[in-house]
């Protein structure tokens, strides 16, 4: 524990965090106010909080603050990914911390505005190196402080003048090396055609991300909805799925989860902005959720045909619109209002999506995990499994 809190005052590794940092928010941000025009005329916040993927119980408020403060917001966010990371860079001690709590500051604010998994708190990570010993202190025991002394004349006793000379070498071949496989990565960013999230060379060691280049202004939703009935007509009575922090019902209120991660949830917001033809997933869990398949079933909150004796013979998918309700309602027990926009997939049976399965490959049993037994679902299936049969075929083997 006294050799890890010890850390030199000047240190190459803090150093290359602090770049790394610094370089991966300056390009965030390059690429939001190239993506999108409301990133310049300081409009993005009126959405963001209504169209991110997974709204936590804190975004309905945010979202409703008056639209001087999300000016405020848009503009801040500039700042931080534009101005504050410069401070990483300078030479003072005082400088680099305060560049460090900004950071972790800013990406405390998003956390509590949404579910956005783990990805704000990896984040964090890196501006810890901001801090020395100095600032990080307060954090540890006194038992703990009195080691580290005694850290340090380790650290000085195993300091060789030969060993520090051949790291810095080592240093700077990495830091050539990914130069080199940079240029392509810096060329796209001043590409007036550039792309977002994309890699460059096959070890994605060095790639562009984007995240939130364009907002959303509307938001829409993909909800399942299946029936029983042998021939559906238009008399048909429909029941829905609902998932377990995606929104659906329009009184159940946002869900807070962060830093777990419901991956199927984050899906079908993206499946609300393509044809379901384009994902191949989405056709398979509605297969599933046709054979009343249990792992499957324990990916959603709620199917509606679980304690029945009849499995549903349809499912279908509807596009709806969905907007936060406003102040002043909160006694109809509504967070949304949403709008029936049109069909997003028409009914199926399980036997008319047998063909699609085949071709894909859904329907094969993928190979054992090797070595220690795996962890079994309530079908038997291991979690490897699982997520083969929703995800996954042969001649496709990757994520949605």
């Amino acid at each position: 524990m006294c050799v890890l809190i010890y850390r030199c005052k000047i240190s190459q590794l803090n150093m290359c965090l602090d770049i790394e940092l610094n370089l991966r928010l300056l390009i965030i941000d390059v690429h939001q106010i190239r993506g999108d025009k409301c990133w310049r005329d300081l409009t993005c916040m009126n959405y963001h909080y209504e169209t991110q993927p997974v709204p936590n119980p804190i975004s309905w408020f945010m979202h409703h603050a008056p639209q001087e403060w999300h000016m405020f917001e848009t503009m801040s966010n500039h700042v931080v990914e534009l101005v504050m990371p410069w401070l990483l860079l300078l030479p003072w001690r005082s400088a680099v911390a305060m560049g460090g709590v900004v950071q972790i500051l800013f990406q405390t604010v998003i956390i509590v505005s949404g579910n956005f998994s783990f990805l704000n708190w990896l984040t964090m990570l890196p501006a810890i190196f901001c801090f020395d010993d100095e600032h990080l202190s307060p954090l540890f025991s006194l038992k703990t402080l009195k080691c580290v002394p005694v850290a340090e004349k380790l650290a000085d006793r195993n300091h060789h003048r030969p060993v520090r000379y051949q790291r810095a070498v080592l240093n700077c071949m990495i830091g050539m090396f990914l130069a080199f496989l940079s240029i392509p990565v810096v060329q796209n960013l001043l590409s007036p055609n550039q792309q977002m999230n994309t890699s460059f060379e096959s070890f994605r060691l060095v790639n562009t991300y984007g995240a939130f280049g364009s907002i959303t202004k509307d938001r829409t939703e993909v909800i399942l909805e299946g029936t029983t009935d042998e021939q559906f007509t238009a008399n048909t009575r429909w029941k829905e799925f609902e998932f377990k922090c995606k929104p659906g019902r329009v009184t159940r209120t946002p869900c807070l989860i962060s830093p777990y991660h419901y991956r199927l949830d984050w899906l079908m917001w993206f499946a609300a902005f393509q044809h379901y033809q384009q994902n191949p997933w989405f056709i398979n869990l509605v297969a599933k959720l046709l054979e009343g398949d249990e792992d499957v079933r324990n990916l959603i909150a709620h199917d509606p045909f679980q304690n029945s004796s009849t499995l549903p013979k349809y499912i279908r998918a509807q596009h709806y619109g969905y907007q936060y309700t406003v102040p002043g309602s909160e006694g109809s027990g509504a967070v949304w209002t949403r709008k029936y926009l049109k069909p997003y997939m028409p009914p199926v049976s399980l036997t008319q999506l047998k063909e699609f399965r085949e071709e894909r490959g859904f329907l094969r049993n993928p190979p054992e995990k090797k070595g220690k037994k795996a962890k079994k679902g309530k079908s038997g299936a291991s979690e490897v499994q699982q997520w083969y049969y929703l995800f996954f075929s042969y001649e496709d083997l990757r994520y949605p």
